[in-house]
């Protein structure tokens, strides 16, 4: 079933969740003891994550040093349909631009086609480690509206191959991602909301936004949305602060502000566990507002971490 579709169903708030593929090497099973715990809240759909290659640089035994390009966390389309098949779950796997060709794009959408996998979240994605900004992959997309086309048209029944005959169409809810605080490199918020709006334009689904800490920076996006005449879903997304050094390592990830309430909370605790509960307390009162606002679903962003998000998603439910 679509994002949209479940979304259109519901009678309350939703809760979805984002994880990481494992590490190369590591089991699946790190994703289920992450997962077994939040299905009693019955999520309707799971994202997960897309990485692009990385560069390494491996010491030989004569001194030099060799580039080796690896992948540290692939499978994301087998976890997509391994979630599907234990959970009877919806699985939402990213699309990103960077690391990725237009040909390995489209038989990517194939594969998730035939497991009938019928939502994707597309996105730009992150520089390549040790790039200052975004390069596109040599015959890859270079923003994400280009990438949502590509699926459009797929959508449409048009492949990258013109000469192909009476090809099948696919069928997949598009879902963006939103900045509430505007995507770092946009000069500011006007510009980044026209972006958004030209990708809901363009035949996005469903919005899902970047993490945030302070809700009436999610009103005030919301309220701007709509006056520009965006009216797809807006899901907000939520992260818990569960260590210190999130204090520090949100902001300058993220390009997030944290309210001067939490950040002073955080340096008051006096242990890890009080830091942690900090988080939750803070978590469960911003997601009760944005239930009582009427949010049709809050996504978590787990991270590898969702013993908090656990406790968390009971107070709620």
């Amino acid at each position: 079933m679509k994002v949209t579709e479940h979304i259109a169903r519901a009678k309350e708030t939703l809760f979805s969740f984002e994880i990481l593929p494992p590490l190369k090497g590591e089991t699946i099973q790190s994703i289920y003891d992450t997962l077994d715990p939040l299905m009693e809240v019955n999520p309707p759909f799971i994202d997960v994550t897309y990485h692009r290659e990385e560069v390494v640089y491996k010491r030989l035994k004569n001194g030099l040093v060799e580039p080796k390009t690896i992948r540290k966390r692939p499978g994301t389309v087998g976890i997509a349909a391994a979630l599907m098949n234990r959970y009877h779950v919806d699985a939402v796997p990213h699309l990103i631009c960077g690391g990725f060709s237009k040909e390995e794009t489209e038989n990517a959408l194939i594969d998730l086609d035939f497991l009938g996998i019928e939502n994707v979240l597309v996105l730009r994605g992150d520089p390549a480690k040790g790039e200052k900004k975004f390069m596109p992959s040599p015959q890859g997309h270079h923003y994400a509206i280009d990438l949502l086309n590509q699926v459009e048209e797929m959508n449409r029944g048009k492949y990258l191959d013109d000469e192909l005959e009476n090809s099948s169409p696919t069928n997949f809810c598009i879902g963006v991602a939103g900045y509430p605080e505007k995507h770092f490199e946009a000069p500011n918020l006007k510009t980044d909301l026209n972006y958004l709006k030209a990708k809901v334009d363009a035949g996005a689904d469903y919005i899902v936004t970047q993490l945030f800490f302070d809700n009436q920076a999610f009103f005030d996006f919301e309220k701007s949305c709509r006056e520009i005449g965006i009216e797809v879903p807006i899901i907000p997304g939520i992260k818990p602060i569960s260590v210190k050094n999130h204090l520090n390592l949100l902001p300058n990830f993220f390009h997030i502000d944290l309210p001067e309430d939490l950040s002073d909370a955080i340096m008051k605790a006096k242990s890890p566990e009080a830091i942690r509960q900090v988080g939750i307390e803070w978590s469960v009162n911003q997601c009760k507002e944005l239930m009582s606002h009427g949010v049709p679903c809050l996504h978590f962003y787990t991270m590898g971490r969702t013993s908090n998000i656990h406790e968390i998603v009971k107070e709620l439910t």
